[in-house]
């Protein structure tokens, strides 16, 4: 036997073109859906700023704006959960290997505060072996973690 998603539950797969005009219409979308399911607040705005920043991140780092390439998403939106997958045709990056945004020495300095606000906006966030791909996942029922820059 088969667990039955939600009734609520909406899935939308969609490939952007490596142009950083090419998205908003879509953020803006997802955003919609989320009302309509009830997200307010705190919660979308949480979404919208991962979702502006793991697309810009996938087209300008990962496909470093090469029109022949895509950004392939998936994502899975019901009034409990947000799924999104994030993925690029670039080569990948380690993400162990960024630079901590919030040790004092690199205040100043631009470059991974994206990735410190996703994972601390986030319910859950992991890339794939070749780091080319973004899985995250907001939950009303979770608490999010991740960075404290106090």
């Amino acid at each position: 036997m088969s667990a039955t998603p939600p009734s609520d539950e909406r899935s939308l797969q969609v490939a952007l073109p490596s142009s950083l005009d090419a998205y908003h219409g879509f953020i803006q979308s997802i955003m919609e859906h989320l009302e309509e399911l009830g997200w307010s607040g705190s919660n979308l705005f949480a979404i919208q700023m991962a979702l502006e920043e793991s697309i810009s991140n996938a087209i300008r780092h990962g496909n470093k704006e090469d029109p022949s390439k895509q950004v392939v998403i998936e994502c899975e939106l019901s009034s409990v959960r947000f799924w999104i997958r994030v993925c690029d045709e670039g080569a990948g990056f380690d993400p162990k290997k960024v630079p901590d945004c919030c040790d004092p020495d690199r205040l100043e300095i631009p470059g991974g505060r994206g990735l410190a606000l996703m994972q601390a906006f986030m319910s859950r966030m992991e890339y794939n072996d070749r780091g080319n791909c973004l899985t995250m996942e907001k939950s009303l029922s979770a608490a999010s973690s991740g960075c404290s820059c106090d």
